[in-house]
């Protein structure tokens, strides 16, 4: 009988691992997208108009990609270990938040710190000239300082993301990488879920509005997640104590590897796919809600119904957590269990979206958003692993995109006044657009490798999050630019026209098919191996 030797070789703790990383990246989603669901409250009780949001929400990866932190994310965790950048990250990301907690707070309005950022940062030398400013004239206050708290979240949110990728390959070598990184994957979107259900039912308790509330939540959320990165430090350190190893660190991000991994056509390709397709769902999961609240009818719901309370907002939850859980362990799990794994997901599912529309929230509808994406992720990450197709699927994935913005741009907003079809409609696009989410990075990511030599892979992924990146810090601006100069003299929130951001986001979908159309060209034509299975027989 074999004994265990470390705690690396316990699948129990090796998970348990797993659970601590996953955990922290579930509450850093919630604090990503804490206001979304509020941003018709945001405009209402402290002035942010729809450039004033977006700009704020873009501030996220400013310093990423202008100051270049990303790169020293990488070099801290190069040099210092998973143990130490992951309680940095937690720190950072901490600080951030409760700044972006205090910007929104009624004590902050009342502060001589909102004269000052009132008075101030309207101009910003060089950035203002370049037109990348992260703040500009006449932006509320309030909006500037959450944005310099949002800024310093971002930084310690993508120091997060790359030390648990690595903190995952460290525990799971050898093992069930690819299910871990799943996993992994899939709780952390569930993030996305529970702020829609959570962020208004805090903002709106006990009918009086307080949009700090929905933060301070985050806040919190942001606290346990560092909380979770201490006992994942002595659990770590612990495994290095009875391997005796020191701990492993990527290959240094050097300049010399940018040559290398600029001169592949492939490595573009894949790049601008990525920048495209994730600029076309980050930056709308931002103003999603708005949207549908602009082009879904809804009733408000009496204040002493059952689905006007706090106690509605728990019940759905558990019902979110039975739907992703029975569908995740649908693909793991006997042929004799998966049918009724499956059959509780889909009725779990439809009581979660007859809850959602009972409750008449446009938040609690966008809610569904990453429900399917939970239970295909495993399937699709089976079949690219078993029967390859990358390149067929990215272009898939894009089409499913261009078809979910064309039908929130012009078939919803025929439904207007038709208060079920309507739902059913936003339902039916958001959970397909979820689908789709998971169909492209499942196949976008594990094709890096194919591309650039073994030896440059982590500049290379460094360079593709950076160029991400900059998708992310443009569209939430660009998307609240247009909304605004496409709703001159609307005053009120409820009644904005979405159709040409709509058409924009679109539009970077058909990008993103015409590259990926290319990409499949140039992998035909070289042999890149991207149609290839990842397991090789």
């Amino acid at each position: 009988m074999s004994k265990t030797k470390t705690l690396r070789d316990s699948a129990t703790l090796r998970w348990t691992a797993l659970l601590l990383l996953a955990l922290a990246m579930f509450c850093s989603y919630i604090f990503m997208d804490i206001l979304s669901p509020i941003k018709a409250l945001m405009q209402e009780t402290r002035g942010w108009d729809s450039t004033a949001f977006g700009t704020m929400q873009g501030s996220e990866t400013f310093l990423n990609v202008f100051v270049f932190f990303l790169i020293f994310a990488g070099i801290i965790l190069d040099k210092m270990g998973v143990r130490f950048t992951a309680l940095l990250s937690g720190v950072v990301m901490l600080i951030g938040a409760t700044i972006n907690w205090y910007a929104v707070t009624e004590a902050f309005m009342a502060s001589n710190l909102h004269v000052w950022f009132t008075n101030n940062l309207n101009y910003i030398p060089v950035f203002d000239e370049l037109g990348v400013s992260p703040f500009y004239e006449g932006m509320p206050a309030s909006a500037k300082f959450s944005a310099v708290g949002f800024m310093i979240f971002g930084c310690g949110v993508e120091m997060a993301g790359i030390t648990v990728s690595r903190g995952i390959v460290k525990w799971f070598k050898g093992r069930e990488m690819a299910l871990a990184m799943g996993s992994e994957m899939a709780l952390a979107r569930l993030g996305v879920a529970t702020c829609m259900i959570f962020s208004p039912m805090f903002a709106t308790l006990g009918g009086v509005v307080d949009v700090s509330r929905s933060v301070a939540f985050g806040v919190i959320l942001l606290l346990i997640a560092l909380i979770m990165f201490i006992v994942y430090f002595f659990m770590d350190r612990k495994l290095d104590q009875q391997t005796g190893e020191e701990e492993e660190k990527d290959a240094p991000f050097q300049i010399k590897d940018i040559g290398a991994i600029l001169s592949s056509k492939g490595f573009w390709l894949v790049a601008l796919l990525c920048v495209l397709y994730y600029s076309a769902i980050f930056p709308f999961q931002k103003y999603a809600v708005n949207m549908l609240e602009c082009n879904l009818t809804f009733h408000p719901v009496p204040e002493d119904s059952f689905w006007a309370g706090s106690n509605v907002t728990l019940i759905q939850y558990v019902i979110m957590l039975i739907t992703a859980g029975a569908a995740f362990a649908s693909n793991f799990t006997r042929r004799e269990l998966r049918y009724p794994l499956l059959s509780i997901a889909v009725i779990a599912l439809i009581a979660f979206c007859y809850m959602g529309y009972m409750r008449q929230s446009a938040a609690t509808v966008f809610s569904v958003f990453p429900l399917l994406a939970v239970g295909i992720t495993p399937i699709l990450g089976n079949y690219l692993d078993r029967n390859g197709k990358a390149a067929t699927m990215l272009i898939l994935g894009s089409i499913l995109l261009i078809a979910c913005h064309l039908t929130f741009a012009f078939v919803l907003p025929m439904f207007k006044g038709s208060e079920v079809a309507g739902v059913i409609v936003a339902y039916v696009t958001i959970l397909v657009l979820g689908a789709s989410f998971s169909l492209v990075p499942a196949s976008l990511w594990p094709s890096v490798p194919k591309l650039v030599d073994e030896k440059i892979i982590g500049s290379a992924y460094a360079l593709i999050f950076w160029i991400q990146n900059i998708g992310l810090w443009l569209f939430p601006m660009l998307i609240g630019k247009v909304l605004d100069a496409s709703n001159q003299g609307v005053t009120d929130p409820m009644k904005f026209d979405y159709t040409n951001p709509l058409l924009m986001l679109a539009g970077l979908g058909v990008a993103a098919f015409v590259i990926g159309l290319i990409l499949k060209v140039e992998d035909k034509r070289k042999n890149l191996g991207l149609e290839n299975p990842n397991i090789m027989k």
